[in-house]
């Protein structure tokens, strides 16, 4: 199990585990982040994470990235 800010970019992973505080969570399951969903990284731009995520692509911080494990 990696935090998803060190996945590769274009292979497919499953979400394993959201950590951080509820605000956190849920922040991340309302744009599409649940255990047991398919993640895969699409680009890497400066700190922020391009990732498809349920046929949609969604930017986020390495913080965040950081709360994914997969």
């Amino acid at each position: 199990m990696i935090p998803l800010c060190y996945a590769e970019i274009g292979t497919p992973y499953i979400i394993k585990k959201i950590g951080g505080n509820h605000d956190i969570k849920t922040h991340l399951e309302s744009l599409g982040f649940h255990s047991g969903g398919e993640i895969s990284v699409v680009n890497v731009l400066d700190n922020n994470l391009v990732v498809k995520v349920k046929e949609s692509r969604v930017a986020i911080s390495s913080e965040l990235a950081r709360r994914i494990m997969v």
